[in-house]
């Protein structure tokens, strides 16, 4: 699809349950944004990094307002963002590919900043539902990067740098494979149960059930009857001394594991696993 693709954010499904997620996620060391209010009904808080970030996202509690695909999406980890600087292009290419869903849609949130307060003004589109099961998948155009990407936001009690690898899990990860392949513009390196795709500033991991209940043992996400799952997010630290202390400050600890000279944390309550690695 075009020029290969870079990282742009990673989602995680509060669904109404925002203010456990805001917390939650604080209490492993993240600096989080100030609550957002989109156009679109949703809400939202970002932990920035260098040039992509975590998100947070769901419905205000007692909301009328419906976004199907938050309200029926699973809880935890379910979108991966890329970016892209222009999403009618994106559209276009997707339909080449047989696999556009929606066409393009444009929303905003307020942002405080000196003096009052600002648009932060989005544009993004989906691939089809089913082409990747596992969950949402879509590319983002910030028109304010300026309003996102701001100091104050971006440096984090744990040492998180930056998004290193996504992990997929998939019964069918050979065809998933090539869709994530040709979907992002690079190749899959074949490997045993697990196939690596290389973007800009990372890598998208595409494993079998068997391989990514080896590489997390105790901590891999079930199934729960799903043939595709998002099984668990990287983040690159220059230092492990970050999140080993945070997690030591903890009165009450979530489930962790040392592995691939990381440490990798399930957070409790939002079925998503991070592994903090150099």
């Amino acid at each position: 699809m075009g020029a290969q693709k870079q990282f742009d954010h990673y989602v995680v499904n509060t669904r109404l349950d925002m203010d456990g997620a805001e917390a939650t996620f604080r209490s492993l060391g993240f600096t989080l944004t100030e609550r957002g209010y989109h156009t679109l009904g949703s809400i939202n808080h970002l932990m920035m990094f260098g040039t992509d970030y975590l998100e947070l996202i769901g419905m205000p509690a007692g909301s009328t307002v419906s976004r199907p695909e938050l309200v029926d999406a699973p809880l935890g980890l379910n979108g991966l963002v890329f970016k892209t600087p222009n999403v009618d292009e994106t559209f276009a290419e997707l339909e080449g590919l047989s696999m556009a869903g929606d066409p393009p849609k444009a929303f905003s949130r307020p942002v405080a900043v000196a003096g009052g307060e600002q648009d932060a003004k989005f544009r993004t589109v989906a691939a089809r539902t089913g082409v990747f099961p596992a969950g949402r998948v879509y590319f983002c155009e910030h028109g304010t990067p300026e309003l996102v990407w701001r100091p104050e936001w971006q440096s984090h009690a744990n040492g998180a740098k930056g998004m290193a690898e996504f992990i997929v899990v998939s019964e069918d990860f050979e065809q998933e494979s090539a869709n994530y392949a040709n979907l992002i513009g690079a190749t899959a390196a074949k490997g045993n149960g697990s196939n690596r795709i290389s973007a800009k500033t990372g890598d998208l991991l595409v494993m079998t059930p068997a391989a990514y209940a080896e590489r997390f043992g105790a901590l891999a996400l079930p199934m729960n009857g799903r043939r595709s799952i998002f099984g668990a997010m990287v983040l690159r630290v220059d230092t492990l001394d970050g999140i080993r202390g945070v997690l030591a400050d903890m009165a009450s600890k979530p489930q962790t594991a040392e592995m691939e000279g990381g440490v990798l944390v399930s957070v409790p309550g939002f079925d998503t696993l991070i592994l903090f690695r150099p």
